[in-house]
């Protein structure tokens, strides 16, 4: 079992929300920025979860 892709993509819509201005385009800073903002004990979820966010943000500022 594992973590579903849908928790993933609304856990990063809800941080995003809420503390928009503390992510960027850099992965290795969302990293840090996810771990300080939300309380997820597995490295592996905390990674899915910023690599979610680095990829809307370089989405975003391609459109």
């Amino acid at each position: 079992m594992g973590i579903k892709p849908t928790y993933i993509k609304t856990l990063g819509e809800e941080l995003i929300a809420k503390h928009g201005g503390r992510f960027s385009r850099d992965f290795e800073e969302n990293k840090l920025a996810v771990a300080e903002l939300a309380l997820i004990e597995s490295k592996r979820v905390r990674n899915r979860v910023a690599g979610n966010i680095t990829r809307r943000l370089n989405r975003k500022k391609r459109i």
